[in-house]
């Protein structure tokens, strides 16, 4: 078992999908620099396209994802319009440049729209970026997925795809707003596997209201039997006063940092031992699912989407709060559905916050990545970070990592740690210790 050191786990640390991350976006990086991006990327570059839906039929009071409910028919498609428009905008600034390999959806819930509105997306995206077969991985909401719908990801060749399950616990569903038995989750799995997704990830949460150690073994031993290739185990982020929807949840009713800390113990624990390998610090895969390999190839990396296989050093983002990440340069989309929608429709970029990335952020971006991806860091790129050496200095004592010769290595019992010990490097971090969750 991990050994507890809760002094080194009192910062709020960020998840690392980017760096700088989003908390350090501002305004003076927008659509000017978005497009200017955009034209400077060279011909054959490879890019991975993200598509936000930011809406669900229902919403979960823990959710922080930008959504809103799909209860009004003429929003959902006003949307889509303004999507559409994007698309179209962002497949003219990059026309003959660029080579699609990956195409995601994800929100929200992907499948609140109807079946027509879906297809005639991905049709849309793949005609105007002349892509064949990108690889097409869809985030579901199993209460609204239906076979139906499901069908559809067989004739889009969707093979990935991931579901929201959080917990198998019935009364912690009843804490968070998100009421679905396990008997839909299995009717799911089956659709989907009919469907021809090969590669199937659950979604599941620790340091959830009312959820003790057992809750979380049974809801473990739950999903394992339903055979997901991949599991992510997330510790729940309460933080209302950035999303209002969280004040639904009693925060006297959530685990505290210590049953937080031994709950992703137990977690890791029972997922190894039930066969699945540990990708970074909160996702495991089958064996033969190509982000296992990814791992213990070295490749793996980190991007807003969390551990990927993805190779694509371009991404980008269409929709209300999509982000596109270039090497220099990171800019996201509006975040408001109805002002994006006007800016779209306008004629305008949709890019309004962003942040450049100095040749000191690019290199802190590698040691992070590597770091949290289980790889020895790099640090001569750093020379003379004094501030780095004293955040790190602890955790060193602690016998957590190991510095050998400017590389980094983070021990597998300071495995809990990696973000802790990845902010050691963000020269950023002091100055937005508010915005952000427990490090476990």
């Amino acid at each position: 078992m991990w050994p507890y050191h809760p002094e080194l786990l009192e910062r709020a640390v960020p998840r690392y999908t980017s760096y700088p991350t989003a908390a350090e976006f501002r305004d003076e990086v927008g659509a000017p620099q978005q497009v200017q991006a955009l034209h400077a990327l060279a011909s054959g570059t490879p890019v991975s396209l993200y598509a936000h839906i930011p809406f669900c039929k229902e919403i979960c009071w823990y959710c922080g994802c930008n959504t809103n409910r799909s209860n009004r028919v003429e929003r959902v498609q006003s949307y889509l319009e303004a999507l559409e428009a994007e698309i179209d905008w962002l497949a003219r600034q990059v026309a003959g440049k660029v080579r699609l390999g990956r195409l995601s959806l994800g929100g929200g819930s992907p499948n609140a729209l109807d079946p027509l509105g879906f297809v005639r997306l991905i049709g849309q995206i793949l005609t105007l970026f002349g892509s064949e077969g990108p690889e097409i991985s869809v985030e579901l909401d199993p209460r609204t997925l239906d076979r139906e719908w499901a069908g559809l990801l067989g004739k889009v060749r969707a093979s990935r795809a991931s579901l929201g399950v959080q917990t198998l616990e019935p009364h912690v569903m009843q804490r968070i707003g998100r009421v679905q038995p396990r008997a839909m989750i299995a009717d799911s799995v089956a659709m989907l596997r009919d469907s021809g997704v090969t590669s199937l990830n659950f979604d599941l949460m620790y340091g959830l209201p009312g959820q003790s150690m057992d809750d979380l073994l049974r809801t473990l031993d739950s999903a394992l039997e339903l055979a997901p290739d991949r599991i992510a185990l997330f510790g729940y982020a309460h933080v209302p006063a950035l999303i209002p929807r969280q004040r639904r949840i009693d925060a006297s009713d959530l685990p505290d940092v210590e049953l937080r800390f031994w709950q992703a113990a137990r977690g890791h624990q029972r997922l190894l031992a039930a066969g699945l390998e540990p990708v970074g610090f909160d996702h495991f895969a089958q064996a033969a699912d190509p982000l296992a390999a990814a791992a213990r190839e070295g490749r793996l990396r980190r991007n807003f989407q969390g551990f990927t296989d993805d190779p694509a050093e371009a991404l980008l983002g269409v929709g209300a709060t999509a982000i596109t990440s270039l090497p220099e340069r990171i800019v996201q989309n509006e975040k408001n559905p109805g002002r994006y929608r006007m800016r779209v429709l306008g004629g305008q970029p949709a890019g309004t916050l962003g942040v450049e990335r100095s040749a000191d952020d690019r290199e802190r971006a590698l040691v992070i990545e590597d770091l949290l991806c289980g790889r020895a860091a790099d640090l001569s790129g750093l020379p003379g970070d004094r501030l780095s050496e004293l955040r790190l200095t602890p955790f060193l004592e602690a016998g957590l990592c190991r510095l050998e010769d400017d590389r980094l290595q983070i021990l597998p019992d300071g495995l809990p740690y990696s973000r802790a010990i990845a902010a050691c490097f963000d020269r950023h971090r002091a100055a937005t210790a508010g915005r952000f969750s427990s490090a476990v």
